[in-house]
């Protein structure tokens, strides 16, 4: 079939494209930007990249006619817009209006579980767009699921972050509300196998895994899969408030992801039973096997999508990498470096491991202060670290940066900064000539711009110059 994937950059849409091209599709994946599209997909005759905006209707007029089934995974955890509900349901309504002048025959939609009478904001939203996405010329299948468990999913890398760094917690009551979690992979089998399949034809269905738990009891099971001992105690005085800022300062989480989770936790989510299960032929996995599961892919190195690489909260970037790829000249400070190159690949594999685990390879300590302060005044800090150790692609977030642009056969690397600064900042490594130059540049916003460039410049000429120098040093 000819299938559309809509958020083919998200957290699913880029795990899902694989099983559908598995199965012998032809792929149509929408994209906002696409630099942000993988690379392999130029090189995969049955998947077609198209650039549009379904915030924007003028954009759409690339989708082909010829659709057999889309699915619609457009969705937004960390808006900060306060106005994100309309956002969404502004979205869902170009979606269906233009996709019903095509030969569609079915929508599928991820939504949420929604079965309490009190819904949070972001459960509330995911309903109204349940309704809007409602056609009389095509079949809609919803799938609504509750915490999804994965590598690189919100929920797991937050978990993981709280389990292995505090062995007592003192948690918010929230801790206790019961939920469903479900296995990525699981997710994944029942969106698959729900293209075309007539039988699930405008209907909707609760999919979950076996086990009602609570979050505490995830967060013990985490600890016992990964054989540490660990001691919750729950109190009632965190506000909502209070227990996002826990969840920011501890874990690599933004605060707007940390704050929309809060208010989706304090909601019981449980599935109704329905034949779904049967139907498809999918066995959810436990929440144990889940996290066994997702720790086998990490220790493969085979992530193949992180809520890290989110651009929601990316602040002015929000899918316009292009805008950032020429880097600006005038009203800006610059620090150019450049060093002779004894080996390029070598170097280019350096270039591309920089950040995350690997570190920036001089002066840590200030990298590491830097990110404390930046994480100290609302920022993202360093320890979003990366997804891939070894594998960068535009979109990639890498610590405070995000990358703007990733090409090993040019041998070039271009980060946009991403951290709390009165101004913009780009670091950008480039090797010609048989040299590695090293541009860090800065375009201050007013006298504060300047005045913080001035500040940190004798840190720049120390950090910068032992990084490069590492870098072309390839014995290091």
């Amino acid at each position: 079939m000819n299938i559309l994937v809509t958020g083919a950059t998200g957290y699913i849409g880029k795990r899902l494209i694989p099983f559908l091209l598995n199965e012998g599709h032809k792929v149509v994946c929408v994209v906002r930007d696409q630099l942000r599209a993988d690379k392999s997909y130029a090189e995969d005759e049955n998947i077609y990249v198209i650039e549009g905006d379904f915030l924007k209707p003028e954009t759409l007029e690339n989708i082909p006619i010829k659709i057999d089934v889309a699915y619609y995974l457009i969705h937004s955890m960390s808006n900060s817009s306060k106005d994100f509900e309309s956002l969404e349901a502004r979205c869902a309504t170009n979606f269906k209006n233009y996709i019903e002048t095509t030969e569609v025959k079915q929508v599928i939609y991820l939504s949420g579980i929604t079965n309490e009478k009190e819904l949070s904001k972001h459960l509330q939203s995911r309903k109204n767009v349940e309704s809007l996405l409602e056609s009389k010329t095509y079949a809609l299948t919803i799938f609504k699921a509750g915490i999804i468990v994965g590598s690189g999913s919100s929920s797991f890398e937050i978990i993981r972050d709280l389990v292995e760094k505090l062995p007592f917690m003192i948690a918010p009551k929230w801790l206790n509300t019961k939920t469903q979690p479900l296995a990525v992979r699981d997710v994944l089998a029942f969106l698959s196998k729900a293209a075309g399949n007539e039988k699930l034809f405008n209907n909707s269905y609760d999919v979950f895994g076996p086990e009602v738990i609570t979050y505490k009891e995830m967060l013990l099971q985490f600890a016992e899969v990964r054989e540490l001992k660990r001691y919750i105690l729950t109190v009632p005085v965190m506000t909502p408030k209070l227990s996002s800022y826990w969840l920011y300062f501890v874990t690599s989480t933004s605060y707007k992801l940390a704050s929309s989770l809060v208010d989706s936790m304090g909601v019981q989510i449980i599935g109704k039973p329905s034949n779904i299960n049967k139907t498809l032929g999918v066995k959810p996995l436990t929440y144990k096997e889940a996290v066994a599961l997702a720790f086998e892919k990490i220790e493969q190195n085979s992530i193949i999508s992180s809520w890290k690489d989110s651009m929601v909260s990316s602040g002015r970037l929000r899918n316009q990498l292009h805008k950032y790829v020429n880097v600006p000249k005038y009203g800006c400070f610059t620090d150019y470096k450049e060093r002779k190159v004894q080996d390029a690949e070598k170097t280019v594999n350096k270039i591309w491991a920089i950040g995350g685990k690997t570190g920036w390879y001089y002066g840590t300590v200030l990298w590491r202060l830097r990110g404390y302060i930046d994480k100290l005044f609302g920022g993202i800090g360093l320890r979003r670290g990366r997804t891939s150790p070894t594998e960068l692609d535009a979109g990639d977030a890498l610590d405070f940066w995000r990358v703007i642009f990733a090409d090993k056969k040019q041998q070039k690397l271009l980060l946009y900064a991403e951290m709390r600064l009165p101004g913009e900042a780009w670091l950008e490594f480039k090797i010609e000539d048989g040299l590695l130059k090293q541009t860090a540049t800065f375009r201050p916003r007013g006298l504060w711009g300047r005045l913080y460039w001035y500040s940190v410049l004798p840190f720049h000429g120390f950090i910068f110059s032992g990084m490069i120098n590492k870098l072309v040093n390839v014995k290091a």
